[in-house]
């Protein structure tokens, strides 16, 4: 990962968190725009947070280029700013996520496993964080649970309901082996490496509240 932020205590924080995570690390740092197009062509990442206004070059600016040169990095927007003129700015540009600064680490980490399981947010609009986040939550969700199949779907019910990969599979007519594959999709999907994260984000997401899907 590579992060774009001006303000140094900041900046220097998200690479603390960042770097607990078992499944990221930090590739560079930069203090502006110019030099995160740079730093990007250089290091090339797997994910950007981006911060929108910097000296040196803006957000906007940087992710129009970076985009155009290596359209597979993948940018997550993290700033101050939370008007539909910015974000509709900011995905315009060809960021793939928007996340305001008032979130919580959790909520950005949720945000950063989404885009990195190839789904981008521009399409619901949504500005993931703190205060702002009600009507926004209900659309992250909804996008969450529109990436999975209908069988999926029924899956993660049923385990939320406490039910073991033998009852969920006699429940389906299924082997407890092809449950166990359907919930490692979940979790592959969802970001999650355990039974328990999984179960505590289908509870946050309101799985059991959720419109149905036949499809398999």
């Amino acid at each position: 990962m590579l992060i774009a932020e001006d303000q140094h205590l900041l900046r220097s924080g998200l690479c603390r968190m960042v770097c607990e995570l078992d499944d990221y690390c930090i590739v560079g740092e930069a203090s502006g725009g110019i030099e995160a197009h740079r730093l990007a062509r250089e290091t090339l990442p797997d994910l950007i947070l981006m911060d929108l206004t910097m000296p040196g070059g803006s957000g906007f600016e940087a992710i129009t280029a970076i985009k155009r040169e290596c359209p597979r990095i993948r940018i997550i927007v993290l700033t101050v700013h939370w008007s539909e003129d910015h974000v509709r700015e900011a995905f315009a540009a060809g960021a793939d996520g928007y996340v305001v600064k008032d979130a919580s680490f959790d909520q950005l980490v949720r945000e950063m496993r989404f885009v990195m399981q190839g789904h981008s947010t521009a399409g619901a609009g949504r500005i993931s964080g703190g205060t702002h986040g009600s009507q926004e939550d209900i659309a992250y969700r909804a996008q969450l649970w529109n990436a999975l199949t209908g069988r999926e779907r029924t899956v993660l019910r049923l385990v939320v309901e406490g039910r073991t990969n033998r009852q969920v599979g006699e429940c389906l007519s299924l082997s407890p082996k092809t449950i166990e594959k359907h919930r490692a999709n979940l979790m592959r999907k969802l970001g999650i490496r355990n039974l328990n994260g999984l179960v505590r984000l289908a509870i946050d997401m309101g799985v059991l509240t959720l419109p149905g899907d036949e499809r398999v």
